[in-house]
């Protein structure tokens, strides 16, 4: 019986990924340039489909992807961790069950329903919050603290290359995630909804998307590496998808 197993190279993978962010990137401002220069604010529905700052659209579905590929990813390695009785399991756990709900949040936007609860909590009013516009981003900065010391000694046990990717990965995330949303906040306290405000948005959810893929690229190299027995089965023996070295 011929051999019909599907090689997953990580580098193909993340470059694969990174086209196919690129282009809805590009397709998501050429949608705003439309909107805001051109006069089209629909185009027959095209600029929301591809708007990267709305929901339940082409690019939310595809970032919720990532974040559900990388959950996988790391639900796998937890499994082998668990064999091995490895001291960092719980740390694998956490990322895998992180990364599940950041996808889930990505599909229902979690996160952004939270600004109004917290100026509420914080007894903040709309208007004057600079930076802290969007004020869910103070949980998110005090969240990120607290999984920084809670990883750190994980992320020393990890090998120099993972922990490489590893840091890469969460620094174009982080700068998207939090540090984008901060200069958006001020910028649209200031201004509202333009053009400048779109261009903010979608730069902030390119590192966003390229984070995730750095870490995508970070653990398939991993798995390769550490776990060349893992292979996902389509019921044949002949057949399923092996993970093999960059």
């Amino acid at each position: 019986m011929a051999n019909n197993k599907i090689i997953l190279n990580p580098a193909v993978v993340a470059r694969t990924l990174g086209v196919i962010a690129f282009v809805l990137v590009v397709a998501g401002v050429g949608g705003q340039l439309a909107k805001y220069l051109w006069g089209h604010p629909r185009l027959f529905g095209l600029v929301r489909l591809f708007d990267v700052n709305n929901e339940q659209n082409i690019p939310a579905i595809f970032s919720a992807f990532l974040l559900l590929f990388a959950a996988s990813l790391l639900a796998v390695i937890t499994i082998f961790k668990n064999r091995q009785r490895d001291i960092d399991v719980s740390k694998w756990a956490v990322l895998s069950l992180g990364f599940l709900f950041m996808a889930v949040d990505e599909a229902t936007s979690i996160h952004e329903n939270l600004t109004g609860p917290m100026r509420g909590l914080l007894g903040l009013s709309e208007g004057g919050l600079g930076f802290f516009y969007f004020t869910w981003v103070i949980a998110g900065i005090a969240i990120a603290l607290v999984l920084g010391l809670y990883f750190l000694g994980f992320l020393l046990r990890l090998p120099e290359k993972t922990r490489f990717f590893f840091i890469d990965a969460a620094t174009l995330f982080l700068s998207g995630a939090i540090g984008l949303e901060l200069i958006g906040g001020r910028y649209f306290e200031l201004h509202g909804l333009n053009l400048t405000y779109n261009m903010i948005t979608t730069v902030e959810e390119t590192l966003e998307m390229a984070g995730i893929i750095v870490f995508i690229y970070a653990l398939l190299n991993y798995i390769a590496a550490n776990y060349q027995e893992v292979q996902f089965g389509f019921g044949d023996s002949e057949g399923g998808i092996a993970i093999a070295k960059s």
